[in-house]
């Protein structure tokens, strides 16, 4: 499929070929929701924690008499049924990581680039550079009407991340970098022709 190209400041700057197998594959929400799923899933931090009836601080003396009370035979404050007692099979530090494999994870990438083409949220820029002023890259950012938008670039120009860097809703990233959440994410996705080359070579 071909797109137009365009500059920073609206110009043309003629057109690129874009390989069908990867930004003209028909979009599968399975495939999307299960590499979505996994990255979320690995990025989890795993830190909740809970006392169990070992490490809360009671007295371990027996709390009344075995026999005669009527009630049930308890030895500890700490049981779980007891209030402040330590909670039974709760959350404990641990991964929630899953594997997915590498095949699935490309396949994902491929689909969300092409569900960002279909929809016509799919921009190719000449290049992303700039003299690290935020005031100007925001006015050609409105002018460009980009509200939600993720650049993708081969090597992220140092000048132009930090003229982005303070702009609300504009995300930058490496070739190396893309992936499928931060894709589908933002509403628009902006893709350098350097950008295209690179995720080309990666997912062929």
């Amino acid at each position: 499929m071909k797109l137009d190209v365009i500059k920073l400041d609206g110009g043309k700057a003629g057109s690129v070929e874009l390989t069908d197998e990867i930004f003209d594959l028909e979009p599968r929400a399975d495939i999307l929701h299960r590499v979505v799923r996994w990255q979320r899933n690995k990025a989890q931090a795993g830190t909740h924690k809970v006392k169990t009836r070992s490490e809360v601080s009671y007295s371990t003396k027996k709390i009344y008499r075995q026999k005669g009370t009527g009630g049930a035979r308890h030895g500890s404050r700490k049981a779980p049924i007891f209030r402040k007692g330590g909670i039974y099979k709760g959350p404990t530090p641990r991964s929630h990581a899953h594997d997915l494999p590498k095949k699935v994870r490309a396949l994902g990438l491929k689909h969300a680039l092409s569900a960002k083409a279909k929809a016509g949220a799919l921009i190719v820029i000449d290049n992303a550079e700039s003299d690290g002023k935020t005031s100007s890259l925001a006015k050609q950012v409105a002018g460009l009407g980009w509200k939600r938008a993720l650049i993708i670039d081969a090597q992220v120009n140092e000048g132009f991340a930090q003229a982005a860097r303070n702009i609300d809703g504009l995300d930058v990233l490496p070739s190396m970098g893309a992936n499928v959440y931060d894709i589908l994410k933002r509403d628009t996705l902006v893709l350098t022709k350097a950008g295209v080359e690179a995720l080309e070579a990666r997912l062929k």
